[in-house]
């Protein structure tokens, strides 16, 4: 049934720029982003049921320069509006060297490194990030004011596989603390606190009306610089194209009630392609992509290390190892109805 109900998820845009799903576990980062892949399934459909995720959006742009552009998603799942407003942008910079493209009224896009590395395959340099429900307190508060709030930025090279910097402006995702509940284990320290401010390592405290923390965790391991991480993604996204933003974006969870006098219209989107050809010969640029790469491959490991990587190593070491074992998936997950 939930398959069924994605797979009708389909735009209504003009043909010629219309862009099927993907998959929510379509990427080299999913076969380790388990938060973004199974366990996300059963939200999307609920979504559709609650009548919150339009399965038949018409996305177009509203307002366009040659470099830039607003879309408006119709309510449609991420999963289509994201891969229509990254098309916009890569046609943009195919034209004038770079296209940035924010995105209204859309839901939940998944991961971030799918939409970044459409642009890979074109050459280009890829840029992702959403806005999401306010699970996160800023620095010294005690409020929840932002989402985990990820962004993604993929940059090709030659004979090396891509450097892709995905990642939450938080210490972790809220589908991590999703997994620990099922396993029911505690949460690392610095990922969350109560909501008197407390440090906790309950991974239900979100519950209690607890609170994510941004990327560093306090103000001494540099938490301010992940709330400034996390503020900037949610004034492109949302401040930028008419979204909502801070406390007012739509929580993923369907049958959470919306937030009041929401000022905007859904989740917000930001997406760019900048074409290297447009800074260098492309030719010297993954020339160089790839010098880089090894370089820092080949650094010497600190003790009890093997190896330094880069971003996205991890992620493709443990795609090829579940593209040959499979994906565990938790009871709770394949239970969940």
């Amino acid at each position: 049934m939930s398959l069924r109900l994605l797979s009708s998820a389909r735009s209504d845009a003009p043909k010629k720029t219309r862009i099927p799903p993907p998959s929510p576990c379509s990427a080299p980062t999913s076969a380790v982003s388990i938060p973004h892949g199974v366990a996300r399934l059963i939200g999307y459909v609920r979504l559709q049921e609650a009548g919150r995720a339009n399965p038949k959006p018409n996305i177009r742009v509203i307002h366009e320069t040659p470099s830039t552009a607003v879309v408006d998603g119709d309510s449609g799942l991420g999963l289509v509006v994201a891969p229509f407003a990254m098309q916009v942008a890569i046609e943009k910079a195919e034209k004038v060297g770079t296209g940035w493209v924010s995105v209204q009224n859309s839901n939940h896009f998944g991961i971030a490194g799918y939409h970044a590395l459409q642009a890979v395959k074109k050459d280009m340099i890829g840029v992702a990030m959403t806005n999401a429900s306010a699970l996160v307190a800023p620095t010294f508060s005690v409020e929840r004011l932002l989402g985990t709030n990820p962004i993604c930025f993929a940059i090709p090279a030659g004979e090396e596989p891509p450097f892709v910097a995905d990642l939450a402006t938080t210490t972790a995702a809220n589908g991590k603390l999703e997994i620990l509940q099922r396993k029911n284990e505690e949460a690392p320290s610095g990922w969350i606190q109560d909501k008197e401010g407390n440090p906790s390592v309950d991974p239900h405290e979100l519950k209690s009306w607890g609170a994510l923390l941004p990327l560093g965790g306090d103000r001494d391991h540099g938490s301010h610089k992940g709330y400034a991480l996390g503020a900037v993604v949610d004034i492109l996204s949302a401040v930028l194209s008419g979204a909502n933003y801070g406390p007012w974006v739509p929580p993923f969870p369907a049958y959470v009630p919306m937030p009041v006098d929401m000022p905007g219209k859904g989740i917000g989107h930001f997406l760019g392609a900048m074409r290297v050809d447009a800074f260098r010969p492309a030719d010297e640029f993954r020339l160089h992509m790839d010098k880089w790469i090894r370089r820092f491959r080949g650094a010497k490991p600190a003790p009890g290390h093997d190896k330094v990587l880069i971003p996205g190593d991890p992620e493709r070491e443990m795609e090829a190892e579940r593209l040959a074992a499979g994906i565990p998936l938790l009871p709770a997950v394949v239970e969940d109805p």
